[in-house]
């Protein structure tokens, strides 16, 4: 059973209200400013890598951005991914004072969503570390297919108005992506990078860096869209070939996608003849989940593989049905269809109504006035996750990838109120003037015995 290395990286929108929900103006590079405020006080910089293991930073435009800890079980890409967003609340619920006066007093919200209101996109991307390999680009190439059309299972829903025009569709981050494969991530907006940062050694690995997907507000989206992922990389690196399907035209593809909750618009293909979404889904499936029994891996790999393959089976049965009945709580965009088609007949609303805006927002909200701790107690959201799992990625890391041993190095320096410096492939401790790096190059090791000694001196 192949072993991968698995993380996210969210980036979060900002804005803020008066305490009746009203919009308030503020400058956003004032509030992340004030957000961020803790961090540069404690650290003298507004990025740090954490006790977690993870990473938490100001990015670039202004958003606040988490990094998940490296990763080789899908639990804990779940949990450590949550965490981020119980982090990052905290610190705009912290923040709210010092943005606040006394006749006027401000809620700061952070979106975990892929738009705001002036339609610039940010975004969700996924790291998978891969066996480098001299057919990469091949390979890649036959994994457009199956990014172009996974949004039909794990589409976090998005209400898209333009002039004459209000519709719902799949994904929020399909229709700003400009390119299948390329080495930048902001000028062509690609759905994988491949600019070559493995984090690694880079003899033995590349890390394939997606920026396709919808930053996701449920627990079983995040998981069957990481698993899927994961599970169609293993089937490919042990040799097997994904169906042959060419894209007449990938960008054409994933906006048709998008607009079709159905799953059934045509796709042109290259040869001429034309498939949809969900033919692709099926037929990447089937050949997934056919390696994965004959090969035995069901019962040798990750104890969640199994949820996935079960969630994605009747996902693509659903649509064959059309009937969600059975997945509407564990896929997003169905959920979040359902909840707004209910407000609408409630009170009497169009689609195009500001009231369903407001409602989107809440949806994607990480703050206290968010929706998603109503939705997860009311079962409109199905959890994959215990609060305990989430309590415990806060401050731990890991177990089973470095983040173990970076996360052990950094606290023992902190608590030794010692100077040092972290990557993601490396640590270093400075001695007056001088410096002890040390490289991490091996993502699966969970113990460096130098690293150990650098710690025992620290206590000596």
């Amino acid at each position: 059973m192949i072993q991968r290395i698995m993380g996210i990286e969210t980036e979060y929108g900002v804005a803020c209200s008066d305490f009746s929900g009203a919009h308030v103006d503020r400058d956003v590079a004032d509030v992340t400013a004030q957000i961020f405020a803790d961090m540069q006080a404690r650290t003298g910089a507004t990025s740090a890598f954490l006790g977690n293991g993870g990473r938490l930073y100001l990015d670039i435009g202004d958003h606040p951005e988490y990094a998940t800890a490296e990763c080789t079980q899908l639990a804990d890409v779940l949990a450590q991914d949550r965490a981020g967003d119980q982090m990052l609340a905290q610190m705009a619920l912290d923040a709210e004072p010092r943005l606040s006066a006394p006749d006027a007093p401000v809620r700061v919200h952070l979106f975990k969503n892929n738009v705001d209101a002036a339609s610039h996109s940010y975004g969700c991307h996924e790291n998978y570390l891969v066996r480098r390999r001299l057919d990469f680009m091949d390979r890649l190439n036959d994994l457009v297919p199956f990014f172009v059309s996974r949004q039909l299972l794990v589409g976090a829903g998005y209400v898209h108005r333009e002039p004459g025009t209000v519709r719902f569709e799949l994904s929020q981050r399909a229709r700003h992506m400009h390119g299948a494969i390329s080495t930048s991530s902001t000028r062509t907006r690609p759905m994988i990078n491949t600019r070559d940062e493995p984090h690694a050694d880079s003899e033995h690995y590349r890390r394939m860096h997606v920026i396709v997907g919808d930053s996701n507000m449920s627990e079983s989206a995040t998981l069957l869209k990481v698993g899927m992922t994961c599970a169609v990389l293993n089937v490919m690196e042990s040799g097997v070939r994904l169906p042959a399907v060419s894209l007449a035209d990938p960008m054409d593809a994933i906006r048709r996608i998008a607009r079709d909750p159905s799953g059934k618009a045509t796709l042109q293909l290259e040869n001429g003849s034309v498939t949809s979404a969900h033919d692709i889904q099926r037929a990447v499936f089937d050949t997934v989940a056919g390696h994965y029994d004959r090969e035995g891996w069901l019962d040798a790999s990750d104890p969640l593989i199994l949820r996935v393959f079960d969630l994605w089976s009747r996902a693509l049965d659903a649509f064959s049905s059309g009937d969600f009945s059975h997945v509407r709580t564990e896929l997003e965009w169905v959920a979040k269809y359902e909840l707004i088609t209910r407000y609408r007949h409630r009170y009497g609303v169009a689609l195009s109504d500001d009231r369903i805006s407001r409602l989107e927002l809440a949806w994607h909200d990480i703050s206290p006035a968010g929706l998603r701790p109503r939705l997860e107690s009311t079962g409109v959201l199905r959890r994959v996750l215990r609060d305990d799992d989430v309590a415990t990625a806060l401050v731990d890391p890991p177990m089973t990838s470095r983040a173990r041993i970076r996360s052990a190095f950094i606290k023992a320096a902190q608590d030794h109120r010692r100077d040092y410096a972290v990557d993601w492939g490396l640590v270093r401790l400075f001695n007056e003037g001088t410096g002890t790096t040390i490289h991490l190059d091996d993502p699966f090791a969970v113990a460096d015995t130098v690293v150990d000694t650098l710690i025992d001196s620290m206590e000596a």
